[in-house]
C-alpha cells in the first residue's frame, strides 16, 4: 500500500515528469531502428523497448474510489482489481467486465486458491477478509482479521492463506478449504507485501523498520528478521523459487535481490520512483518494478547472482502496482488521472471515471 507522503511526491512532480517522458519517448523513438520502430503500441503510439513491453491496450474501468494491488488468476483467466468498496472482475483474454465482488470496505489485495475453489479480499477499514466462490464470485464468509489487512497472499505448501495487517503489525493465517482462522503470528511494524516459496515458508516486508522477516507457513512462527539496508521502506515483493532470489521493492528508487537462504543482499539495481509491486516472470527471467512515477523497470536475471535493468516501459503516472499473467506473460497496472490536493490536504483527488488498467504486452 502506498503511503500519503509518496502519493504527495508522485503528485508533486507531475508536470516535470511529463516533460520527462515526453522527451525520453521522443528520444527512444528518434534512436530506434527501423527494425524495432515498426512494434508500435495501437493505443498511446509506444514502441516496443528492449524488453519488448509496451502498453497496447488501456482499460477503462471507471466509478470512485483509489485502488491497491491486483491479481491475476492464470487458471480461470480472470483479473481481479481492488477498488476502493468492491473488486472488478476483467476477462484475462477479452478485457471486459465479467463480473464484481461487492462489500469490500478498503479492499487491498486478493489471494487466489485454485484447488481449493475459494478466493480471499483483504478489507483494511472493515479489519476482516472476504472469502468468496471463484466460479460464481459469491461471498461465502467473512472472517476477522487484524487491524488493516492489507497485502494477502497463499500458500500453496500449506494450503494457506496469510493476511498481512499493516497497524495490528501481525499476520493472519487461514485455512483456505474452509476459512477458518489458523492462527496469528505477531511480526512488529508496518506489513507490506508477501512471497511464498512453495517450500512451506513466508517471506514479508516490514516497511517502516527496513526488514525482510522470515515466517514458518506451518508453525506460523517466525524464523528470521533480515535489515534490508540500503534498501529502505520495502513494499513490493516476488521471487524466483528455482534460484531462490527476492526481489524488493524500496521506496529509495531501488531493487533489492536478497537470497532467500541466507536473507543477505545479492545486489541492487536502479528502479524508477514509486514502486509499490514486483513480479517476476519464470519463463523469460524478468524481473518487474511497477513506479508510480509512470514507469515499468524491467530486470534480467543473467544468472543467480548477476541482474541488468533492461529498460523503463513507459506507462502512466500513478501505475504503482502491478500484476503479471504467467500464462500470457502480460502484465496489468491499474491507474487514474489527478487533481491536485484541495487546499489543506495533502493527498491529491482522482478525477471521476478516470480509472483504468493498463495492458502491457510483448
Amino acid at each position: 500500500m502506498i503511503n500519503r507522503r509518496k502519493w504527495t511526491v508522485l503528485t508533486a512532480t507531475a508536470i516535470s515528469a511529463t516533460a520527462i517522458f515526453s522527451i525520453a519517448t521522443h528520444a527512444t523513438l528518434h534512436a530506434t531502428s527501423h527494425a524495432t520502430s515498426h512494434a508500435i503500441a495501437s493505443s498511446g503510439g509506444r514502441a516496443a523497448g528492449a524488453s519488448g513491453y509496451h502498453v497496447s491496450k488501456t482499460i477503462p474501468v471507471g466509478g470512485e474510489g483509489f485502488w491497491d494491488y491486483i491479481t491475476v488468476d492464470p487458471e480461470a483467466r480472470r483479473v481481479y482489481v481492488s477498488h476502493g468498496t468492491h473488486v472488478v472482475v476483467l476477462d484475462a483474454d477479452t478485457q471486459a467486465v465479467v463480473g464484481d465482488i461487492p462489500d469490500t470496505q478498503g479492499v487491498h489485495g486478493i489471494a487466489i486458491a485454485s484447488d481449493a475453489g475459494r478466493g480471499f479480499v483483504s478489507n483494511g477499514r472493515a479489519n476482516n477478509i472476504t472469502m468468496f466462490d471463484l466460479k460464481t464470485l459469491k461471498t461465502l464468509a467473512t472472517i476477522p482479521a487484524g487491524t488493516n489487512p492489507d497485502a494477502i497472499i497463499f500458500d500453496a505448501a500449506t494450503k494457506r492463506v496469510f493476511a498481512m495487517n499493516g497497524r495490528s503489525g501481525d499476520i493472519t493465517a487461514i485455512n483456505a478449504a474452509d476459512g477458518k482462522v489458523a492462527g496469528t503470528i505477531p511480526v512488529g511494524g508496518k506489513l507490506e507485501f508477501a512471497a511464498a516459496d512453495g517450500k512451506g515458508t513466508v517471506y514479508v516486508n516490514v516497511e517502516d523498520k527496513s526488514e525482510l522477516v522470515h515466517i514458518d507457513a506451518g508453525k506460523l512462527t517466525v524464523l528470521h528478521r533480515w535489515p534490508l539496508a540500503p534498501c529502505t521502506e520495502p513494499s513490493g515483493l516476488a521471487i524466483d523459487t528455482k534460484t531462490r532470489r527476492l526481489f524488493v521493492g524500496c521506496d529509495n528508487k531501488m531493487m533489492a535481490i536478497v537470497n532467500a537462504d541466507t536473507g543477505k543482499i545479492v545486489t541492487t539495481v536502479p528502479t524508477g520512483e514509486g514502486t509499490d509491486a514486483n513480479g517476476f516472470d519464470p519463463a523469460t527471467s524478468f524481473a518487474f518494478s511497477s513506479n508510480g512515477e509512470g514507469t515499468l523497470t524491467v530486470v534480467h536475471e543473467d544468472s543467480a547472482d548477476k541482474f541488468t535493468v533492461v529498460e523503463n516501459v513507459p506507462t502512466k503516472k500513478s501505475a504503482r502496482t502491478m500484476a503479471l499473467d504467467l500464462k500470457t506473460h502480460n502484465i496489468f497496472l491499474p491507474a487514474a488521472d489527478f487533481d491536485p490536493p484541495p487546499a489543506g490536504e495533502k493527498r491529491p483527488k482522482m478525477k471521476p471515471d478516470s480509472f483504468v488498467v493498463l495492458m502491457l504486452t510483448r
